[in-house]
């Protein structure tokens, strides 16, 4: 019934019951497994694909 979620900035799951929700004005819905994903999102503004310790740097390094 319930589903796992993804962090939207790392990619690692979320934990139920843990974990940020932040819906926006327009109705989307991000989830966030910790404050340091949520303030490099929103605050930093940085691109996942850039840091090292993300699922999706390692995502696209593969090769």
């Amino acid at each position: 019934m319930f589903t796992q979620k993804k962090c939207n900035f790392c990619g690692k799951d979320v934990p139920l019951g843990r974990g940020i929700m932040l819906v926006r004005n327009d109705g989307a819905v991000h989830w966030y497994c910790s404050s340091k994903c949520r303030k490099n999102t929103l605050k930093l503004r940085r691109d996942p694909r850039k840091l090292k310790w993300t699922m999706y740097y390692k995502k696209g390094r593969r090769q």
